[in-house]
């Protein structure tokens, strides 16, 4: 690490390439050059991100011909469709083989170029360089790529890894709000699965990184890469432990297929889902009620909603997740936490159980949960409703239980 710059190696035997992190490294061409497999790239970037970044990734690629495919804006454009423009393109320059595709925005126009640069000519190579936070913290590296169906998120796509990954800090100064947000649950769920110092660490520096303080942004970004490549070289194919990044995305998932893609970012569908996650593991007799306060309170301290739509039923839950990735031989396989920093998969909950967290955030279930909660706010000191602005029926038994220990705290004779 040098001048702010932090590389993350993703050990992939022959295949090892590094994850470039800190201010300005889209700039440098050394950080891109020596990737490029010859002196031609088609470059693969959205209508939002062009007039940001377009120009100044042209000036870094001096001396190469670059081509460059524009597409619309937006997790509905996810398809095979928007993916033939991108191979219509290639095949109209003409690009061949050695041609080097780069893929220039968030997790859309990654994920389609890297499942375009896996099927062209059976294989070209392509380059990474995520503009938003949720795209440099977790879809860039891995190599997962693809594209969604009506029916289901990414469910037509391949394994391509990157030449290398370009995370350049200094564009995260042009994103939205909302887009800064959905990252960070991805950055959450780092410090969930597998790292509960990480985690704490987040607890302490959130508006932090809110606020883009570059050396807090630089280190969770590392710390993120970092967690997911040793996984990613474990197990690539996701075969067993990588399938625990997917925490919150069974939920999530089935949140964006019944919603429409487009209508909550990704990372909003995740933390949503992992709200529901940590209830089931609560349910399970894993999570304590206060981990479960303490993750729903840094969901929304990140700004992220934690109330699932309140119009999907059980049933349709049950439906949209019954095609998800990690389904074998017709039993959903769940990510579920044993603790803060520990995650497991797991297919031996009863159906009930899951179930019971799926009525628990239905609109049914929720409207006395309404009204009591309208009491509870008449009575109840602000710093104790953790779960005031969202609490589920199932979730009011975190929500009491974290209370009453809150209150005994405050009042060590209560303890006697």
């Amino acid at each position: 690490m040098s001048d702010g710059i932090h590389i993350v190696d993703v050990d992939l035997g022959e295949r090892c390439y590094p994850i470039i992190i800190g201010p300005g490294v889209m700039k440098e061409p050394s950080n891109l050059l020596p990737y490029c497999s010859e002196d031609q790239v088609m470059i693969v970037t959205n209508e939002t991100v062009a007039p940001l970044y377009l120009d100044q990734l042209k000036q870094t690629l001096q001396g190469v011909e670059v081509h460059v495919t524009l597409l619309p804006d937006g997790e509905e454009h996810k398809s095979l469709q928007t993916a033939e423009t991108i191979f219509d393109h290639l095949l109209e320059v003409p690009c061949d083989r050695t041609t080097t595709l780069i893929a220039l925005g968030g997790g859309v126009v990654g994920d389609i170029a890297g499942f375009v640069a896996g099927c062209y000519q059976r294989g070209i190579d392509f380059i990474q360089i995520p503009t938003t936070l949720l795209s440099q913290v977790d879809s860039s590296v891995g190599g997962k790529t693809g594209v969604n169906h009506s029916m289901g998120k990414n469910m037509i796509g391949l394994f391509h890894q990157p030449k290398c990954v370009i995370a350049d800090t200094e564009v995260l100064s042009t994103l939205p709000a909302r887009e800064l947000s959905a990252g960070l649950a991805e950055v959450i769920k780092y410090g969930l699965i597998s790292d509960s110092a990480f985690f704490s660490w987040l607890e302490t520096h959130i508006e932090g990184v809110l606020n883009l303080e570059s050396d807090l942004v630089a280190y969770a970004i590392e710390r993120s890469c970092r967690t997911k490549g040793e996984v990613v070289a474990a197990d690539e194919r996701e075969g067993g432990q990588r399938a625990l990044l997917n925490l919150g995305h069974t939920f999530g998932h089935a949140i964006e297929a019944a919603e429409g893609y487009g209508v909550h970012l990704h990372g909003e569908a995740v933390a949503m889902g992992t709200i529901m996650a940590a209830d089931l593991s609560f349910r399970l007799g894993w999570l304590e009620s206060e981990e479960v306060a303490r993750i729903a309170n840094l969901y929304q301290r990140a700004g992220l909603p934690v109330i699932p739509p309140q119009e999907l039923t059980a049933e349709d839950y049950l439906r949209l997740m019954a095609v998800d990735k990690k389904v074998k031989k017709g039993i959903i396989r769940l990510i579920l936490l044993k603790k803060i920093g520990e995650a497991e998969i797991v297919s031996d909950y009863t159906t009930a159980q899951l179930k019971a967290t799926l009525d628990s955030f239905s609109k049914a279930c929720r409207l006395s949960c309404h009204r009591l909660l309208a009491r509870i706010l008449l009575r109840a000191p602000s710093a104790d409703i953790i779960f005031g602005l969202f609490a589920p029926r199932g979730m009011f038994a975190h929500f009491d239980d974290f209370r009453q220990k809150k209150q005994q705290s405050r009042h060590p004779a209560a303890r006697r």
